[in-house]
């Protein structure tokens, strides 16, 4: 461990391109420290992380509540597999299902896999309770979706990249464009085998792409109509990310003011991942009313890690943290802060086209084609200024820092990405 605390930068990205598969391309920074909002590199250079892994660290890097759980359990117990109940599981389901309003949870490591748990369920039931045929079961899917990398899930991917020499691929998906409700109405009412609509509330991989304020509730109001269950996928915009303690908010809990434009939509299966462990741990889950988690039996599905112990004790105190410091309202009023003050420079500016976003899930638009490299280029100098990024689909830069910012941070980290931009001008 001595010879690895020594190591340089360039060093470390060695090692990773050596010895790593080279299925991610990062920005070139190595860390090696994170707190609250902010991360250290190697050389103790300090930045605004302004991804939060994804959306996983809603609460901060290392928070001490959420790691002290997670001690405080791996020194008495870490795992017992399914085949025994542990003393945890039941508290976490209990605590969720509350939280969230819902009957019964079903627990999962990884996003990736609550979707795949979701797709399961959803079919189950289209079989034993809907009465479709077995095997004929079709689940309507939005193009640009972005629900994981497994072999079902890029089967109704639209990514060339996720996609190409991956295939046979898995049959039972019909892809429609997003934010359109005449195109769900179609599908909907010319297949009576459709089971499901699975849907991400705004599309983050896609650049995020917020969808029309009626979209959700009448997407919603057409599945109940066809008897279709809608799928919600929060693994990204959930847990507070988008000002409320879920996007769809159906039966939501925080105390967020004034944000009526954001759908009051109870998803019959929520799928949840990421921020609900606050990074600190793989701990995802589904989340449904018993008429439909009632198909599932003993043998039907499972995975060795999940509803351990540890993953329980971590979730249920990122959970407490986002209720207790009040994330989803903190995100609200700093999300509204943030667009307002990059669209005054919007609106002088010829590098960038548009902002867009809820709570602080946002993204920039660059003015320059998708293939180009300026927006790459743009997140290399916001490095160098202080400040992580990514772009997503090209020409898009994605903005979600963790949502115990100051307002004083998202200020500073304002004036940071104004000043970057400039340079590009």
């Amino acid at each position: 461990m001595a010879i690895l605390d020594q190591l340089t930068s360039q060093q470390a990205i060695d090692l990773e391109n050596k010895y790593g598969a080279h299925n991610y391309h990062p920005l070139p920074v190595v860390l090696t420290r994170g707190e609250g909002v902010y991360v250290w590199d190697i050389d103790g250079k300090q930045y605004y992380d302004f991804l939060s892994a994804y959306s996983a660290v809603n609460q901060g890097h290392c928070h001490p509540k959420i790691v002290n759980a997670m001690v405080q359990q791996a020194q008495t117990l870490t795992l017992t597999s399914r085949a025994f109940h542990n003393d945890m599981l039941g508290k976490f389901e209990k605590f969720a299902c509350e939280f969230f309003g819902f009957d019964k949870l079903l627990p999962m490591n990884t996003g990736a896999e609550a979707v795949e748990t979701a797709l399961k369920l959803c079919r189950k039931w289209a079989y034993e309770v809907k009465g479709i045929s077995e095997n004929e079961a079709d689940i309507i899917v939005c193009e640009n979706n972005f629900h994981g990398r497994t072999t079902t899930i890029i089967s109704f991917s639209n990514d060339p990249v996720a996609r190409k020499h991956f295939g046979p691929f898995t049959k039972g998906f019909i892809k429609i464009e997003y934010n359109n409700l005449e195109a769900l109405e179609i599908a909907l009412k010319n297949n009576p085998n459709v089971a499901g609509f699975l849907v991400e509330p705004i599309q983050g991989e896609a650049g995020v792409y917020v969808p029309s304020d009626d979209y959700l509730i009448k997407a919603k109001a057409l599945c109940e109509l066809y008897n279709v269950l809608f799928i919600a996928d929060e693994v990204q915009t959930g847990i507070a990310r988008t000002g409320r303690l879920l996007a769809t908010c159906g039966n939501c809990t925080c105390e967020t003011k004034n944000c009526s434009d954001t759908p009051d939509v109870k998803p019959d299966i929520l799928i949840l991942g990421k921020a609900i462990s606050g990074g600190v741990y793989p701990v995802s889950a589904v989340l449904a009313n018993d008429s439909i988690m009632k198909v599932i039996q003993p043998g039907n599905h499972g995975s060795t890690f999940g509803g351990n112990p540890v993953a329980a004790a971590v979730a249920i105190a990122a959970l407490e943290v986002v209720r207790d410091e009040k994330l989803a309202e903190n995100a609200y009023q700093l999300g509204n802060l943030f667009r307002s003050e990059l669209q005054k420079y919007i609106d002088k500016s010829s590098i960038v086209k548009l902002v867009r976003g809820k709570g602080l899930l946002n993204a920039i638009v660059i003015n320059d084609d998708e293939d180009s490299e300026t927006a790459w280029n743009i997140c290399l100098a916001l490095r160098d200024n202080g400040l992580l990024a990514k772009p997503t689909h090209g020409n898009i830069i994605r903005f979600a820092p963790p949502l115990v910012m100051t307002k004083d941070e998202l200020l500073d980290c304002v004036g940071i990405i104004i000043k970057t931009l400039k340079q590009f001008e």
